[in-house]
């Protein structure tokens, strides 16, 4: 087995059909010398199956994190993976994305001390996500467009078709790198650079905000900035109900920016101030 150069975190909660996929995709990657955290927010036995036969089919390290479930406590297990990669390198995505055979390669490729890469994801619609199967997953034949596909673009079913489109030759990328805000499904950065923060705030108590907004605006303070992965490290979201921001959620962020302090207190260490 390669020495891994990278973590690849992968956030998971009670979506085993997405997280074969997952295993799938990275059968398929480019970048060969990383290990998996599967950070599981409390999932079933399903879950805990798929693991199991993913240990024994694919010859990359994965390693199954679990909490009971308590509600959303997403930030938790992520800063449990923190503490628990064996790399200085660690990319984050989510339980319903799947990964093109180059997203490794791209995060490892252009990492950069002193920066966080801030990838995107096509979102695809209902009727992709449904007829997706192993395998097109294996067969890469996910990753390429069809006439169905253009044609739920037209309707409004898929946006973002546009992100599907690598652009690795760099004077084109000087038009596609962008200044972008940054997603938790997909963003990377250097294990010190999340320490340096206290890693993700394990006060918010849902999504949205808290598990990339939050920290990403805390590194800034830091002097650790964006660095645009668009058209880079492509990724595909399986289609679900639009998920809706608290409140709550929104006033906690509001406080971390009023204290402008880049160190939460509810990270990994329990700090009091």
């Amino acid at each position: 087995m390669n020495t891994p150069l990278l973590t690849l975190v992968v956030a998971v909660y009670n979506n085993s059909r997405a997280l074969q996929f997952i295993f799938a995709a990275l059968a398929r990657q480019t970048f060969k010398k990383f290990e998996v955290i599967i950070a599981d927010d409390g999932s079933g036995s399903g879950t805990a199956a798929v693991v199991n036969k993913a240990k024994r089919t694919y010859p990359f390290r994965i390693k199954h994190l679990w909490q009971a479930d308590k509600g959303w406590r997403k930030n938790t297990m992520l800063n449990y993976a923190i503490t628990e990669s064996s790399t200085e390198y660690l990319v984050f995505i989510d339980g319903d994305c799947i990964p093109s055979e180059h997203f490794l390669e791209d995060h490892f490729t252009y990492h950069e001390k002193g920066k966080v890469l801030l990838g995107r994801r096509v979102e695809h619609g209902k009727r992709w996500a449904d007829s997706l199967t192993i395998g097109k997953i294996s067969s890469g034949q996910f990753e390429e467009y069809t006439a169905s596909d253009l044609f739920d673009a037209v309707k409004g079913n898929s946006v973002r078709l546009e992100h599907g489109i690598r652009v690795t030759n760099s004077f084109l990328r000087s038009f596609t790198e962008k200044s972008t805000g940054i997603l938790g499904c997909n963003f990377s950065t250097f294990k010190d650079h999340l320490s340096a923060v206290n890693g993700f705030d394990e006060s918010y108590d849902g999504p949205g905000f808290g598990e990339d907004t939050d920290i990403f605006y805390r590194m800034n303070l830091t002097d650790v900035y964006g660095k645009s992965l668009r058209n880079l490290a492509i990724q595909y979201h399986l289609w679900h109900p639009f998920t809706k921001v608290s409140d709550r959620n929104r006033l906690r962020f509001q406080e971390t920016v009023r204290s402008n302090d880049p160190e939460c207190i509810n990270g990994i260490h329990k700090l009091s101030k």
